[in-house]
């Protein structure tokens, strides 16, 4: 038996110290792609909290076919997608229609740009755009799965990965052109 198999089977037995090796082991990783989901740190925190409960439910489930952490990342992005729909209702996102299109910015500007301002930035989208964008470019989604996943259309999955992608555009830009000035 290996030793991510152990894991799981003192989990199984309701282990205390099984389950929090397991949090320890997985909980960090997980927690980058929480808060690419939420709105806020508490939102992020909350979505954590949720899938370790639906993963330590679960658990029974896991077949060994692929990776766990890829189970436990599909569980968590699961997770954050039921609460996105859970909150559908009271979301008022600002539309981008106006939002240009930055075609021609420089290649080195992409290069000053930190990998913490791309989260950001990401961050900072609208939350449909967010998400989407997320599914798609980050976790590797299509447009057919997302549809199914948010009970959207595929254009509306297209439409908010065009629009996320532009607003990210326009940032960079302003990014790029606040730089040159300093």
């Amino acid at each position: 038996m290996n030793p991510e198999e152990d894991l799981i089977n003192r989990c199984l037995k309701n282990d205390p110290k099984a389950h929090e090796d397991f949090y320890k082991r997985f909980a960090p990783k997980m927690y980058g792609g929480c808060m690419r989901f939420a709105k806020n740190q508490m939102e992020a925190d909350d979505i954590l909290q949720e899938g370790f409960i639906k993963v330590f439910t679960n658990l029974k489930t896991f077949r060994n076919e692929g990776s766990l952490e890829g189970w436990v990342r599909r569980t968590i992005v699961n997770t954050a997608i039921n609460l996105y729909k859970k909150n559908i209702k009271h979301l008022k996102d600002t539309d981008l229609e106006q939002a240009e299109v930055v075609q021609n910015f420089e290649q080195s500007s992409l290069d000053k740009v930190l990998v913490q301002d791309l989260l950001n930035m990401i961050h900072d989208l609208p939350t449909g755009y967010r998400v989407v964008f997320n599914l798609n470019v980050i976790e590797g989604y299509s447009h057919k799965e997302i549809s199914q996943l948010l009970e959207i259309s595929e254009n509306t999955s297209k439409s908010q990965l065009s629009r996320a992608r532009q607003a990210l555009q326009k940032k960079l830009f302003n990014l790029n052109r606040e730089s040159l000035n300093e």
